[in-house]
């Protein structure tokens, strides 16, 4: 019996990469299988060959637990597993993790806080993908000062790389001459967001750090420090998943056409049913048939008794 399976399923099942990640590499030539580049929807078998990404060795089908990690990751760390610059990695942070982990999502380099890490890739795609409009809750230090416009702007959306972005929820939290501290929540995911809608209004930033994944808070984790998250933990960002799908507009709207194409769809095959052999509508109502024995009628439509 054959073992194989797609390569990127197989990266995704073994907590590697998602799927997504796994076709990007692939595209990019920075996956081989024995020695060979990997190309999209190859198969294999993971007891047999041999996998590597950036040619280090990827150990597949282990019976390794899933392990979900929360990292304060401190500034001046790039979101990686490895660098061809050298820059220091977050894989050192958690190089004494019980299983071997992967970020899901990043932080940039001049970013810290919470980070969350785990060898499920199925977890992992759930919190990433864009539809699901996980909330991420940043503090944010600006300069110079705002004003009650710049707020609307960034609340409401501002256009960043050509496209606007969606409504975020902006709170002051301190305001100083020169310095501003701002809480700013957002449910997309774009490349360095925060800092891209600051500088589209006129802010520069000084200072980022992101504070909590849905209900997930980074608490008093220390800089640098991570911790297994609890099986609770786990459950409730599965559900805010679950609830951010449930109540996702452009989902309900989605639903609702699909119901009133329904509607129209039944009221139509109704009306057909009930208007078969009917040339005009009868004194008994439209749609109800007449019997054998019921009057015929005349030429100039009248009944005849």
């Amino acid at each position: 019996m054959s073992n194989e399976t797609r390569i990127q399923k197989v990266l995704s099942e073994n907590g590697v990469v998602s799927r997504r990640k796994a076709e990007e590499l692939i595209m990019q030539g920075k996956i081989q299988v024995n020695g060979h580049p990997a190309v999209l929807g190859q198969k294999i078998d993971p007891y047999k060959d041999l996998v590597t990404i950036d040619h280090e060795r990827v150990y597949l089908n282990q019976k390794n637990r899933k392990v979900y990690l929360m990292l304060h990751k401190p500034r001046g760390y790039v979101t990686t597993m490895s660098d061809e610059l050298g820059r220091r990695c977050v894989k050192e942070l958690v190089e004494d993790a019980p299983e071997r982990v992967y970020p899901i999502g990043r932080l940039d380099k001049d970013s810290e806080g919470l980070l969350l890490l785990t060898n499920d890739g199925e977890f992992a795609n759930l919190i990433m993908h864009p539809s699901h409009h996980v909330s991420k809750t940043y503090r944010v230090t600006v300069r110079p000062s705002v004003t009650d416009e710049i707020l609307t702007q960034l609340s409401s959306g501002v256009e960043i790389d050509g496209k606007m972005t969606a409504p975020a929820v902006i709170h002051v939290l301190d305001k100083q001459p020169g310095r501003v501290v701002l809480q700013i929540t957002i449910h997309e995911g774009r490349n360095r967001q925060i800092r891209k809608m600051c500088e589209a209004v006129g802010l520069e930033v000084a200072r980022l750090k992101r504070t909590t994944i849905g209900p997930l808070k980074l608490g008093m984790l220390q800089p640098g420090q991570w911790r297994e998250l609890k099986p609770a933990e786990v459950g409730m960002l599965r559900n805010a998943v679950k609830t951010m799908e449930e109540t996702n507009p452009k989902k309900l709207e989605k639903q609702n056409q699909r119901k009133e194409r329904g509607d129209r769809k039944s009221e139509q095959k109704a009306v057909s049913r009930g208007g078969k052999g009917l040339s005009r509508p009868s004194g008994k109502g439209f749609g109800e048939r007449r019997s054998a024995k019921s009057p015929s009628r005349g030429r100039n439509g009248g009944f005849h008794g």
